[in-house]
């Protein structure tokens, strides 16, 4: 049933970096706002909310699910503890937006799809580029282009915590035991993109570069469509700052940064370029947290933000193994 209150009311899960920018996209959106921090460590719950102006803290989960003072949850812990929360959120009737990605599986976010929709509540990931604006302006000028041929997308940004990898030791983002490495952190934002505008791929190939930790530091797949390939690359072991690709027959479209585009540049046969600059938020979460916002409120249906989540979560098991 949609949500019919005055404003969305959100606790929030994890106490990292991620949890800030998306407390602040929350104050840039209007009708929902975050009321508690939840943390299994009060104190450390404590000082986070007093860094982000937020008034209440939990570190009872199941209490704080099932007090009815919280509309919806955002699930910001590691990567390996979103199905098992998000799960226990929906059962208490409590609306879910997950940090990317979503679950380790496909299966996991399936099921928590099944059980959102039997309690009539939403479950949501989060993938800001596909909601921003820079996105909807490059599907916009993709008839430009005419049939296209060739997609070329990467997110390659080398983590300082790798680091701590090469001085013998395991930090969350590498750990595999918690759904660590480079494909679920950051692979999955040149995957949602294409699978955004093209769609499911038929057949997908591709490998994953291991580190001493176990997780994969870096991949590279390939998706196949009728008439085209989509190349796919990721890292978190190195550094690119090469454009993205959309190649058709009649032109190519480049596009800045694949998480937050904010320069489209056309270019014809005839050599004639088009620049399309984007005005958009410096922390683009605001507009997934308007998707979600929306959702809730009934305004749309979830139905095709839950099956690109779930293609993107099904290539990533393929590059898996």
């Amino acid at each position: 049933m949609p949500y019919r209150g005055t404003v969305i009311r959100l606790a929030t899960i994890g106490t990292s970096a991620i949890t800030e920018r998306f407390i602040d996209a929350v104050g840039h959106n209007d009708g929902i706002r975050v009321d508690v921090v939840f943390s299994r460590d009060r104190r450390r719950g404590q000082v986070f909310a007093g860094k982000m102006g937020v008034a209440e803290v939990s570190d009872d989960l199941d209490g704080l699910l099932a007090s009815g003072t919280v509309d919806a949850v955002y699930v910001g812990s590691p990567n390996g503890a979103h199905a098992a929360q998000a799960r226990r959120a929906i059962e208490a009737g409590v609306h879910v937006f997950l940090e990317k990605p979503a679950t380790p599986t496909a299966d996991e976010f399936a099921a928590l799809m099944d059980a959102a929709s039997a309690r009539d509540v939403v479950v949501f990931e989060g993938m800001r580029n596909v909601y921003d604006p820079g996105m909807v302006a490059a599907r916009e000028l993709l008839p430009e282009i005419g049939e296209v041929r060739l997609v070329s997308f990467a997110q390659c940004q080398r983590s300082a915590r790798y680091d701590l990898v090469l001085a013998g030791e395991k930090p969350n983002i590498f750990d595999p035991a918690l759904a660590g490495g480079a494909a679920f952190d950051l692979g999955v934002y040149p995957l949602s993109a294409v699978i955004t505008l093209f769609g499911a791929p038929g057949a997908v190939a591709g490998s994953l570069v291991a580190i001493a930790t176990g997780a994969d530091g870096a991949g590279a797949a390939t998706l196949t469509y009728p008439g085209m390939v989509a190349q796919i690359a990721f890292s978190k072991i190195g550094f690119s700052a090469r454009a993205n690709e959309i190649q058709g027959e009649a032109g190519t479209l480049t596009i800045d940064e694949i998480t937050q585009p904010r320069l489209i540049t056309l270019t014809r046969l005839d050599g004639t370029r088009v620049e399309r600059r984007i005005d958009g938020a410096e922390n683009n979460m605001v507009y997934e947290v308007a998707r979600f916002a929306g959702l809730v409120r009934g305004e749309a249906d979830a139905a095709s933000d839950q099956q690109r989540t779930l293609e993107v979560l099904r290539v990533i098991e393929e590059l898996r193994g």
